[in-house]
């Protein structure tokens, strides 16, 4: 029997992008695809979508942009390197990858740090603060503007 060529194979877009993993199972590509977050031409696509060699895929996949060239077809999942043949990233779609990644680990080097789980003290400072009733002593006291001592 002979093998069909590389045109006449049809891929659903769930399964590829399942082979190029962006995503460890088929359910959650097909979750982000029904979520709107992959797009092909800038059009919202649907799972049973038929991939084709040469289409570009937009995905985004945790705040960040992939846009991808599809060079291969492949409905089986394979290593890690088989799975990074079957696409191409574009200039254009790297350079915005990076400037995203680089702008959430700044937020994030800007954001505080928190150790777990607050302490009974910390809730309760926490609660004092949301609530607006803030505690100061007598001898922090300050006049309100327009007061006089």
């Amino acid at each position: 029997m002979e093998e069909p060529q590389k045109s006449a194979v049809r891929v659903r877009l769930d399964k590829w992008l399942w082979a190029a993993r962006f995503y460890k199972t088929r359910s959650q590509a097909s979750e982000a695809i029904h979520g709107g977050h992959v797009k092909g031409g800038g059009d919202r696509l649907k799972a049973g979508h038929s991939v084709a060699v040469g289409e570009q895929i937009e995905i985004v996949k945790d705040g960040v942009t992939w846009v991808v060239e599809v060079v291969e077809l492949s409905d089986r999942r394979g290593k890690g390197a088989d799975a990074q043949r079957l696409y191409r990233e574009t200039d254009e779609g790297k350079a915005r990858r990076l400037a995203q990644i680089e702008a959430l680990k700044a937020a994030a080097a800007s954001a505080p740090y928190l150790r777990g789980r607050p302490t009974k003290r910390d809730r309760r400072a926490i609660d004092r603060l949301q609530s607006g009733s803030i505690r100061i002593s007598s001898s922090h006291k300050r006049p309100f503007e327009g007061e006089d001592n």
